[in-house]
């Protein structure tokens, strides 16, 4: 090793030791009433653990304060370094600033939860009426063995603040205590979702609520209620007995059909409370592998077993990955939508490929009509393929929602043409909308977009804003 190698060998072990230190020497403690209260829950009854942990942090408490200015902390900056160079800085302030419900916390909702608080959300609010079970620890995000029987909420509030008891690997004046983000404000509530709760669980102004709950009466409520107050939400259909990573998606509820648990909430949201669109639901489109299994005793009365009134009596196959990578994708879905840099999903339908050349042929012809010749045009028929579905999602840029009766597995878009926003700017990736023919040979009769920025701004807004992404996604085209 040669003396400028191992000058920087030397530099980067001193410069880890220093870190090292600086972390023991200036890590926040936590306050003794916490410390008694995570070591001591799991020696208390259920109830009384639950009660513990709902209290653990007040609304408006300074955690969320001290994410929202994380980087006047030098150890709260270098954590997040990763995140800051991903969102920006205000953006990650923002985040920091964010409080985020989670309503269910098994597999999906805890792994949700946990990546979100990694990610320097300043205020959890964790919300589940259940218990721990040792056949759920397969895929929950944090328990152990120790932890069944406590409940969901108390246990992930618990290991979120991160005091562990001193095992066979520590002596026994050890100080245990390990953090992940102890400026988070995390709060635990050990109930069911109802109505008649809805303002307690839903107050205080959250910015997002995720829905990570596998009943669907107690789901269609939530989200109901969410749509009702304004609230931005995400809705996690079944992650049991799926197995294909690459099926996830995220889709309006309008396209909700691929999954049953998504289809019935789609269902149930139209015919109970005139919710038709405008509500983002992550699911697989994968088929499930394989039906609900009933456990209990051969002869035994089914309602038995069951945990609560008008739950489910037998219990779905879960592969531990599937939740996970829900949980995860879900995280990843707000912690964008918080940041301001919301993700267009792939939309998920199929269209016979002929249909694409059919489109970019026709936009060909128009510009020949038109201008004369189609010199102009700047896209290939792959990128009229990108346009068509991950640009304007299959639908005229004028509806840019399915109708009712479209359930976002199959759908044609024969009726459909690209043509110029602007007839005075070249046909290229960002000043080309899809409409129907009608509607492109009526835009085309304009001579500007003055007149129709006057007449119909809303939709030149949203027409803009669109081309404007795919600016951005297709830069190098440009």
């Amino acid at each position: 090793m040669d003396s400028r190698a191992g000058a920087a060998v030397a530099f980067a072990a001193g410069a880890a030791l220093g870190a090292t230190a600086l972390y023991f020497c200036t890590r926040p403690q936590p306050p003794d009433h916490m410390s008694n209260a995570a070591a001591g829950s799991q020696a208390l009854p259920s109830s009384v653990a639950a009660t513990a942990a709902t209290a653990a942090e007040p609304a408006g408490s300074t955690c969320t304060a001290g994410l929202r200015d994380f980087e006047q902390d030098e150890i709260l900056a270098e954590q997040l370094t990763r995140n800051v160079q991903f969102f920006g800085l205000e953006a990650q302030k923002t985040i920091g600033g964010s409080f985020v419900v989670v309503v269910g916390l098994g597999g999906v909702g805890s792994h949700a939860a946990h990546l979100l608080l990694r990610s320097g959300v300043g205020r959890l609010r964790l919300i589940d009426f259940d218990q721990v079970t040792l056949s759920s620890l397969n895929r929950h995000c944090l328990a152990t063995r120790a932890d069944v029987g406590l409940p969901k909420a108390t246990v992930l509030a618990r290991h979120f603040k991160g005091t562990l008891n001193a095992d066979a690997h520590c002596e026994a004046s050890c100080d245990c205590t390990v953090y992940i983000v102890p400026e988070a404000a995390v709060e635990a509530r050990v109930q069911m979702y109802t109505r008649e709760g809805e303002e307690a669980l839903l107050g205080g102004g959250p910015d997002f609520v995720i829905d990570a709950i596998d009943n669907i009466d107690t789901k269609v409520d939530l989200l109901a209620a969410c749509k009702r107050r304004g609230i931005p939400m995400l809705c996690c259909a079944g992650a049991g007995a799926k197995a294909d990573p690459t099926r996830l998606r995220l889709v309006d509820v309008a396209e909700a059909a691929a999954d049953p648990l998504a289809r019935a909430v789609r269902h149930r949201l139209r015919r109970d409370h005139g919710i038709t669109e405008g509500l983002t639901i992550l699911l697989s489109a994968e088929k499930p592998r394989c039906g609900l299994v009933y456990g209990g005793e051969e002869g035994a009365n089914p309602l038995d077993y069951q945990v609560m009134p008008n739950f489910r009596i037998r219990t779905i196959p879960v592969l531990g990955t599937t939740p996970a990578l829900f949980g995860m994708a879900a995280a990843a879905h707000v912690l964008c939508a918080l940041a301001g840099q919301p993700f267009t999903p792939q939309p998920h339908f199929l269209v016979q490929p002929r249909q694409f050349t059919g489109i970019y042929d026709a936009l060909v012809e128009r510009e020949e009509l038109r201008f004369g010749t189609a010199e102009a045009v700047g896209v290939d028929a792959a990128e009229v393929e990108a346009l068509v579905k991950d640009v304007w999602r299959g639908h005229s840029a004028r509806r840019p929602h399915p109708p009712s009766n479209d359930k976002g597995i199959t759908r044609s878009v024969g009726h459909l043409t690209l043509t110029r926003w602007d007839p005075s700017r070249a046909a290229t990736v960002d000043n080309l909308v899809l409409l129907t023919h009608a509607e492109a040979d009526e835009h085309e009769q304009q001579q500007s977009l003055e007149e129709l920025r006057r007449r119909e701004p809303e939709l030149c807004r949203r027409v803009e804003a669109v081309l404007s992404r795919a600016r951005h996604d297709f830069m190098w085209r440009c």
